[in-house]
């Protein structure tokens, strides 16, 4: 099975004591794990099979009504319910003499039941501590601390307290105190002292103070034991999440101490069930009932989701035997994935991974770590490597991982060496949780975490440990796959390219419109005529859908007929001998008075790209009904017309490196060196702003037909050799074609043999215009370009996602060429291919359109630009378009 022969644990403890190995487990119980590398059981675990099997058994073979009745279905739920309860604390080793236990919908949820009753109990509230390595929910319990809060940023602080504690004049009017902490860091594994909670207790016997322990158990306990058989020992109060042990229900439970249930009598709501009589008028009275239990279960239980959870006992105890072994396992795989990840270095001996480890933490002990690795990546120069690349080049290859401030501030802050004020101005300039704001000030804004459950393997960490090796650690600079260039002498007597092909996206995200040969197309100040006008807009949320979410996008193929004015677009991979279509009106002039049936349309608030705007939403039941069903996403269509758009292209960048005398080495991997002139593969943006409309970053988007090609060479040539190489990846790599990059514009060269791949990126600006004498056509708008040529201003290189990754034309996604980009065409912590471009317009063409350009038109690029406006700005990389 490969495992690391120098582990101090023996292969034993590669699942000891489950029924069965554990390749053959997730075989027969979790096929989806297949063809996944599934690294974030910290989140949430998987269920197994069988338990879904089982439970759905039980509901088809019993009647089940809500428990609050005397009818027999209703005693047949109260049974399972008692039966099921009575469980779980045995699971926990938790006598029902000494402990209760209330379900809740998830550990949050308990927490907030436990710290809204410490607030009633007394008129002059509780005080609350913390530990920093807490929980967001743990956190935000101070808000209800009315005697104040404190954060023990150090274990010593907390030994330093419990110490103290007492040591002052007793006093009957002193607050309730209540300690949180968790029993396991659910950033870094690290695990928390047990003896907190006994020595609280024991200074609370001592000094007649109330002071209580909360446990926050959810990381804890998705690998660990729990064990609660001693009551003089155990917490207070106990919080934890049934899904992070057994991957379903989802279902949480709050374990009460029955010596602290008095923090409850004062609770102020009740709900149904939970009381045994009410009065309703006259005097305001209700009679609680006895258990604790029976007190704060407000309203109906989930008694479903209560009924599963009986399931989960036994499929998890039938799979693995008990959480001794799960512990076991899975600190094998932790403690060997962090050997591995300590010994991984560049080719000049820097490491690549940052390990955010405790000082207390040992792989080897379960009593201080937990099978949870926390990182960061550094390249070979030292450089920090997007939290977000990683994320997303892993989703392309498979593997799930998790990234951010993982629901821990404090703990992450520590960690990244961020202060209070560090993380405010990170916020006033933007920052926000779940955002791709990687690196500020030099530094990481998240960690990246891998956390294992049960059913890892070691296939798992191969996988991962290949990931890395194959994309993070750099090779020596002469083993890296560059493509190659020739230097070649270019006549200024013929141009040497042309438009290879016009591509027009009407509706955002979805198919392309191909500009038929023969046709001149308008361009406008925002780009081609009718790219990017219309958008999906999802019914409930009103955010504008992508490719990323929805590749069947791709299948969604909009036709401008132009003759007639209207978007025809049509749904399907071309199989299907009768398409439903839907025709859209794209006259402007009828977007004010809508009138017919598909037609009807209301302003409505959306986001696009992280910028708030307002649509013209359609909506008529057909029109949302359309894609709905297609898509199997609630959702509807929407136009932003050009005089509606408040978006525009921003220029960003700083000043460029103008001295002739200075001739930098290319940047980019591939760039033509004859022409380089600038230290990036930037340049800036024109002094007046183009209006975009749905475009992420800019009015088009250009890309090479030889840098397409070469781009293909590479994936070919860097195909895996095995499939041990990474498991997860096929063999052999197929070429992609140019339509993944969903570009407007593809040029070429007017000699295929003399192809100069990536030769774009050091272009300034370019011209496109008729072949000299072929100005003008008798089709489409029936318009000369009387100037000839249209000017574009390049505003930078496109920065790439995983969205390239879809096929355009099966709506699939892969994991090329996305997989290839991030090894040829990474610069800096960016992912570049193609150029975002912008027409020029001055005072004599600021009208609807500029020109047009069409298929076979001359392109002439401007590789010096020293006779532009000089204006010390460059430009920055754009998002990739969509």
């Amino acid at each position: 099975m490969g495992y690391c022969t120098n582990d101090i644990y023996p292969p034993a403890a590669y699942c000891s004591a489950y029924s069965n190995d554990v390749d053959v487990i997730r075989e027969l119980e979790y096929p989806l794990l297949k063809d996944t590398t599934y690294l974030d059981h910290a989140g949430t675990t998987l269920y197994a099979k069988s338990l879904i099997d089982s439970f759905s058994r039980d509901m088809t073979s019993n009647l089940y009504g809500n428990p609050h009745s005397l009818s027999a279905s209703s005693q047949l739920s109260s049974q399972r319910v008692d039966d099921i309860r009575l469980k779980a604390l045995q699971f926990f080793n938790a006598s029902p003499d000494d402990f209760d236990l209330i379900f809740v919908a998830n550990a949050t949820a308990a927490i907030k039941l436990v710290v809204d009753s410490f607030r009633d109990s007394t008129p002059q509230g509780f005080w609350y501590g913390y530990h920093v390595d807490a929980h967001t929910s743990l956190v935000g319990a101070r808000e209800l601390a009315g005697a104040g809060s404190r954060c023990f940023v150090m274990d010593e602080e907390v030994e330093k307290w419990i110490f103290e504690l007492g040591s002052g004049p007793a006093s009957s009017s002193s607050p309730k105190k209540l300690f949180a902490y968790p029993g396991q860091s659910n950033m870094n594994g690290r695990r928390f002292p047990m003896r907190w909670c006994k020595r609280i207790r024991e200074k609370q016997i001592a000094t007649k103070q109330e002071v209580y322990t909360l446990l926050d158990a959810a990381s804890l306990v998705s690998t660990s034991p729990l064990d609660l058989s001693d009551p003089r020992t155990s917490p207070d109060f106990t919080v934890l999440s049934f899904y992070k042990i057994f991957g379903f229900p989802d279902l949480g439970a709050l374990i009460v101490r029955k010596s602290a249930r008095h923090i409850f009598d004062n609770r102020k709501f009740f709900g149904g069930g939970t009381v045994d009589m009410v009065l309703t008028t006259d005097d305001a009275w209700h009679a609680k009932k006895q258990s604790i239990h029976e007190r704060l279960e407000d309203g109906t239980l989930p008694f479903h989701s209560i009924i599963a959870l009986g399931s989960a006992f036994e499929t998890h105890r039938r799979l693995y035997g008990s959480m001794e072994n799960v512990s076991s396992h899975a600190r094998f795989l932790a403690k060997q994935l962090y050997q591995r990840m300590t010994r991984l270095r560049h080719y000049n001996g820097t490491r690549v991974c940052e390990l955010y480890v405790s000082r207390t933490s040992d792989y080897s002990d379960p009593s201080t770590q937990g099978p949870i690795v926390a990182f960061n990546l550094r390249s070979s120069r030292g450089m920090w490597v997007g939290k977000s690349e990683v994320e997303r080049l892993a989703s392309i290859k498979n593997i799930q991982l998790r990234s951010g401030t993982l629901c821990n501030p404090g703990g992450t802050a520590m960690s990244l060496g961020w202060t209070g004020a560090d993380m405010l101005r990170h916020f006033s300039s933007g920052m926000r949780c779940g955002d791709d704001n990687d690196i500020m000030d030099e530094r990481p804004t998240g960690i990246l975490r891998v956390s294992l459950g049960a059913m890892s393997s070691q296939k798992d960490i191969d996988a991962f440990m290949a990931f890395l090796e194959e994309f993070y650690v750099d090779k020596p600079p002469e083993a890296l796959l560059v493509p190659l260039t020739e230097n070649l002498t270019m006549s200024p007597q013929q141009p040497s390219f042309y438009v290879e092909s016009l591509s027009v996206y009407p509706i955002k995200s979805c198919g392309a419109f191909r500009v038929p040969d023969g046709l001149r197309w308008q361009v406008r100040r925002e780009g081609l005529a009718w790219d990017r006008e219309w958008c999906l807009v999802h019914q409930g949320t009103g955010v504008t859908l992508n490719q990323k979410r929805c590749p069947r996008m791709a299948l969604i193929r909009p036709t401008l007929d132009l003759a007639r004015g209207l978007l025809r677009i049509t749904c399907g991979d071309g199989s299907d001998a009768e398409k439903k279509h839907l025709d859209i009106s794209i006259r402007r002039e009828n977007m004010s008075s809508l009138t017919t049936s598909l037609c009807q349309n209301a302003s409505k608030p959306s986001t696009v790209c992280g910028d708030k705007v307002v649509l013209q939403v359609y909506t008529a039941a057909a029109t949302s009904s359309f894609f709905t069903e297609f898509l199997g996403v609630p959702c509807t269509l929407a136009r932003f017309p050009p005089q509606s758009s408040t978006r525009s292209c921003v220029r960003r960048g700083v000043g460029r490196d103008r001295s002739p005398a200075v001739r930098p080495r290319p940047s980019m991997p591939g760039s033509f060196p004859q022409f380089a002139s600038s230290p990036s593969p930037t340049s800036r943006l024109p002094s007046n702003r183009n209006p975009i409309l749905l475009s992420n970053e800019s009015p088009l988007l250009l890309i090479s037909r030889s840098s397409v090609n070469r781009l293909n060479e590479s994936i070919k040539s860097n195909t895996p050799h095995t499939a041990t190489d990474f498991p997860s990846s096929p063999n052999t790599k197929k070429a992609v074609a140019a339509d993944v990059f969903r570009a407007n514009i593809v040029i070429a060269e007017n000699q295929p043999i003399a192809e100069r791949p990536y030769i774009e990126d050091t272009w300034r600006s370019l011209s496109i215009g008729p072949v000299p004498g072929l100005i003008g056509s008798e089709h489409g708008y029936g318009h000369e370009n009387e100037h000839g040529q249209l000017r574009f201003e390049v505003l930078g290189s496109c920065e790439r996602c995983q969205m390239v990754c879809v096929d355009q034309y099966t709506g699939t996604r892969g994991d090329e060429p996305y997989a290839t980009l991030a090894k040829t065409r990474k610069v800096g912590r960016k992912i570049l291919f193609g150029r975002h471009i912008s027409p020029v317009f001055g005072r004599d063409n600021e009208g609807e359109w500029l020109g047009t350009v069409m298929v076979g038109d001359v392109v002439r690029p401007n590789y010096d630009d020293d006779d532009e406006d000089e204006d010390g700005e460059g430009g920055e990389d754009g998002e990739a378009r969509s």
